[in-house]
C-alpha cells in the first residue's frame, strides 16, 4: 500500500486525491477481512452494494471501483511474479467485466433544458431582482450572476466560489477573461488554470455587479483578493468558504422551483455546463473551443456535454444529402428535382 501511495504521488498527484485512493483501497480491505490476494469479486460486490446502501452515488461508487482496479493493476505490474511464488496463483483482479461500473460519466446523462425554458427561467429572475428588499436583493443578485456564469461560460460550482475580484481582466481580448486558478485536474493532478473569455453578456454582467452590487456587500475589495461572489459566512480572512457553494446551489433551486416548476429539482449547476456546452455548438462553436472554455483535456469529454437536438441531425441530414446530390447531379438536375420528383 505505501508503495502504491508513493507512485502516486510521483507522478504528481495531490495529497487529497492518493489519500482517498488509499481509503477506500484500505476499506475494500477491511471489508473483505482477508490478505491482498484473497480478495475476490464477491468482495467487491458486497462492498459496493453497501455503499450504495449508505447513500453513495453512481459517480462515487465508480471512483471506488476505479481506485481498487488501479491498485491490483500497481500489485500485479510491480510484484506479480513475487505473489505467484509465494502464493501459488496469481495477482486477482477482484474488479472484473461484471462488477466494474462502465460509463458512469455517461450513465447520469444530465440532458439540460432546451434555450426557450432556460432564458424564461432567467428573464423571469432578473426581472424580480429590483423588486427584492434590502440586503436579499444582494444575496438574489449574486446567485443570478453565478447562474449566470454557469450557464454562459460553463463554469464549475466549484470554480465559482473561488473567484476572487482581481481574477476578472476586463481589459483583455475582446471581452475581458476570468483568471480561473482552481479549475478541475484530472486523476488527481491538481488544480488546472485557464483563462475564460467573458463572452455571451458576461462582460456586461460582471461590470454591473462589480460596479453597483458587490461593493454594497461592504468588506474591502483593495488588491483584489476578496472573493468575486461573497456570502455572509466568510472563511477567516476573508476568502471563500464551502459554505458558499451550498447558498449558490439553494439559490438556483428557489429561482427553479418559482419560474421553471417542470424542472424543480432537476436543473442544478452542472446541468447548466451541459447546457452552455450544447448552446455554444448549436451556435457554431467547434468542439474544441468548447472543450476550452469548459476545461477539458480530452474531446470526448466534451463529447458528452453537447448535447444534439434532433432538429439539428434533421437539419445536417438534409444538408449533406443536397450535398452529395449536387454532386451527383449537377446543380439544374438537383433543383428540378427537389422541386418534385424526377417521375411525377
Amino acid at each position: 500500500m505505501d508503495e502504491f501511495v508513493l507512485a502516486l504521488a510521483a507522478r504528481g498527484a495531490t495529497d487529497r486525491w492518493v489519500g482517498q485512493q488509499r481509503a477506500w483501497v484500505g476499506e475494500l480491505l477491511a471489508f473483505a477481512r482477508g490478505s491482498v490476494w484473497e480478495v475476490g469479486p464477491a468482495d467487491v460486490d458486497g462492498w459496493l452494494a453497501g455503499a450504495r446502501d449508505r447513500g453513495a452515488g453512481t459517480q462515487t461508487r465508480g471512483q471506488m471501483a476505479q481506485a481498487v482496479y488501479r491498485f491490483y493493476a500497481f500489485v500485479e505490474a510491480r510484484h506479480g511474479r513475487l505473489v505467484q511464488e509465494v502464493t501459488g496463483r496469481p495477482v486477482p483482479r477482484p474488479v472484473d467485466e461484471f462488477n466494474r461500473p462502465r460509463g458512469l460519466a455517461r450513465a447520469g446523462v444530465r440532458v439540460p433544458p432546451s434555450a426557450r425554458e432556460v432564458e424564461t427561467l432567467f428573464q423571469a429572475w432578473r426581472a424580480w431582482l429590483p423588486r427584492t428588499p434590502g440586503r436579499g436583493f444582494l444575496v438574489a443578485a449574486r446567485d443570478y450572476v453565478a447562474a449566470s456564469l454557469w450557464r454562459r461560460v460553463g463554469l464549475r460550482i466549484n470554480e465559482t466560489v473561488r473567484l476572487e475580484v482581481g481574477d476578472w481582466y476586463p481589459q483583455v481580448g475582446a471581452h475581458g477573461v476570468l483568471h480561473v486558478r482552481w479549475g478541475k485536474g484530472a486523476r488527481g493532478s491538481g488544480p488546472r488554470q485557464r483563462l475564460v473569455p467573458a463572452i455571451d453578456g458576461v462582460d456586461r454582467l460582471l461590470a454591473w455587479w462589480l460596479a453597483e452590487v458587490r461593493p454594497q456587500f461592504g468588506d474591502d475589495l483593495a488588491g483584489g483578493r476578496a472573493v468575486l461572489l461573497p456570502s455572509r459566512r466568510h472563511a477567516p480572512g476573508g476568502g471563500w468558504c464551502a459554505a458558499c457553494a451550498v447558498t449558490l446551489r439553494q439559490g438556483l433551486a428557489g429561482a427553479v422551483e418559482r419560474w421553471l416548476p417542470a424542472w424543480s429539482g432537476r436543473l442544478t449547476p452542472h446541468p447548466l455546463r451541459h447546457f452552455c456546452a450544447s448552446h455554444l455548438y448549436e451556435r457554431g462553436v467547434g468542439l474544441e473551443a468548447v472543450g476550452a472554455l469548459l476545461g477539458h483535456v480530452w474531446l470526448s469529454t466534451t463529447a458528452r456535454y453537447v448535447h444534439v437536438p434532433a432538429e439539428r441531425i434533421e437539419r445536417c441530414w438534409q444538408e449533406a444529402n443536397a450535398r452529395v446530390a449536387g454532386r451527383l447531379m449537377g446543380p439544374d438536375t438537383y433543383a428540378a428535382a427537389a422541386a418534385g420528383p424526377l417521375w411525377a
